[in-house]
């Protein structure tokens, strides 16, 4: 799933209408988290979402209304557990959406981003967010990768870009923070809000057999930057790999021992056999990737895991850090079963709970 922001710069000269929603704060129970957001056109959702439901209902109402005069709004509603409409959203909380009417006057910022991101460069989007009446509000956007151009007065701009150095070096890819500024000679506040916005992760799949082809499609659904390896061009096409970003048709083992290999690598070995596995498996030994699965029956691991040792391939710490046999335990049986069972390990991986899952064990 491409980054929403990408989405807007191909859609520049070929859609009108368009309104960027984004989740800006919320407290409480809510159905999304900050940063999350929506693009519509014409008032119609046709990207990304805010949450669903009447608060995804009533933001498209908004953005027919608005996108012709170019107007901008920061809404809050409340969720209300008490309401006495069946209908409204129920989780109790209260969420603050940033509704961009004019989101290409941003362009700037998103081919900058654009840029970064091309070349593995992560970086902060700055948003400006200023009162302008009663009901609408200014809003200024800059890509800061340490430094940004908003002309902002006094100690402001250090501010910000001590918060943007902060993100960056924690790499955190939900640390969406919010800052009031004071405008000088104005009653109200400027509100700044950070989003990180990373590279995507990528996602190497060894084997483009029946369950690299279901994975494949997984990953991309998840977001995933989705490269397979087989060294069957009949099997490694597009025909067959309509899902996957890149396509590697080479000896499973070499094209591995090529792919780079960092903390926002996961990798997933599901070849056709035995010595292809061992060959997938041996240049991931040690990497720093985030995650290492490869199927196999526990017949099949308990003997590549006696292989391993005892050819000094890996030690017994390095085995434990493999997740095989592969999948999260759902009684998977079909290929699809046996994606989903994978997609969902990649999830846990991904969002740490798979050390909550360690821990409680």
């Amino acid at each position: 799933m491409k980054n929403i922001y990408l989405q807007l710069t191909d859609s520049e000269n070929s859609m009108t209408g368009l309104v960027l929603a984004t989740v800006a704060a919320v407290s409480g129970s809510t159905p999304q988290k900050p940063g999350s957001s929506a693009i519509f056109a014409g008032g119609r959702l046709i990207a990304g979402t805010v949450g669903g439901g009447i608060i995804e209902n009533r933001v498209a109402h908004y953005a027919s209304s608005c996108y012709e005069g170019k107007e901008s709004a920061l809404l809050t509603y409340n969720l209300d557990k008490d309401t006495d409409n069946p209908e409204e959203a129920v989780c109790g909380g209260t969420i603050s959406i940033l509704v961009d009417g004019d989101p290409l006057a941003s362009m700037k910022a998103y081919r900058e981003m654009e840029q970064g991101i091309r070349a593995g460069q992560p970086g902060v989007l700055v948003t400006r967010v200023v009162p302008w009446n009663d009901t609408q509000v200014l809003i200024k956007r800059c890509w800061a990768t340490g430094c940004c151009d908003l002309q902002l007065p006094g100690n402001d701009m250090q501010i910000i870009k001590e918060a943007v150095d902060s993100i960056l070096l924690s790499g955190n890819r939900s640390d969406y923070r919010q800052l009031d500024i004071a405008i000088p000679g104005e009653q109200c506040m400027a509100k700044i809000f950070l989003e990180p916005v990373f590279p995507q992760q990528r996602l190497i799949i060894a084997g483009a057999g029946h369950v690299g082809r279901a994975v494949s499609h997984q990953g991309r659904l998840l977001g995933f930057e989705v490269t397979v390896i087989d060294d069957r061009a009949e099997y490694a096409n597009r025909v067959n790999l309509p899902d996957a970003d890149n396509i590697i048709v080479n000896d499973i083992g070499r094209a591995m021992k090529e792919i780079p290999k960092d903390s926002d690598t996961y990798i997933v070995i599901v070849t056709r056999g035995h010595s292809h596995d061992a060959d997938a498996l041996r240049p991931c030994i040690g990497s720093p990737a985030a995650y290492v699965g490869m199927m196999g029956s526990r017949v099949k691991v308990a003997k590549m895991h006696e292989e391993f040792i005892a050819r000094g391939w890996a030690t017994e710490e390095q085995w434990a850090g493999i997740c095989t046999p592969i999948g999260v335990g759902i009684g998977s049986v079909t290929v699809e079963e046996i994606a989903v069972s994978i997609a969902a390990q990649l999830v846990e991986f991904r969002t740490g709970q798979h050390m909550a899952v360690n821990t409680q064990q």
